[in-house]
């Protein structure tokens, strides 16, 4: 059974545990972007700085015996309109990482689904996210729940 529950600044050493899954494929592939070993009192104070944000909303994905199985990163955006778009509030999922073990057993699609209703009970009008172009597995994830492609951010080295 998952249970979803709103992190608290107790949790920062569980999350910045949880957080290697996500960063570690990152490096993987952007090293260029992203730090091989970060520092764990620098991730923990990123999440206790997150935690304290009343615009984040940080959720904890717990299993059986209160077993940690994943995180999500929510954050809810206001653009003021202006002359050629409209005003938008929007519930932005900046971060999502389930453990290995606990891959494709609704996990994600809990902390999903949990991150929506964070979006709707704030009074957002859309969900969105970006994913990495190598991270096809979360590619997937999102088709499945029914995302889709809203732009293309390109990247060059110079």
């Amino acid at each position: 059974m998952i249970q979803i529950r709103t992190a608290s600044s107790d949790d920062v050493a569980l999350l910045a545990t949880l957080n290697h899954i996500v960063h570690d494929l990152h490096n993987r592939h952007r090293p260029d972007l992203f730090l091989d070993s970060p520092e764990r009192v620098a991730v923990e104070a990123f999440f206790r700085a997150q935690i304290a944000d009343p615009s984040v909303t940080v959720l904890l994905a717990d299993g059986t015996e209160g077993k940690a199985l994943g995180y999500a990163l929510a954050r809810v955006k206001s653009r003021p309109g202006s002359a050629l778009e409209h005003s938008d509030v929007i519930v932005s999922l900046d971060q999502i990482a389930v453990v290995p073990d606990a891959a494709r057993s609704g996990v994600g699609a809990a902390l999903l689904e949990a991150v929506r209703e964070v979006g709707r009970s704030a009074g957002c009008r859309r969900l969105v996210t970006d994913v990495w172009y190598f991270n096809e597995g979360a590619r997937a994830f999102y088709q499945a729940a029914g995302f889709s492609p809203m732009n293309v951010r390109l990247d060059q080295q110079l």
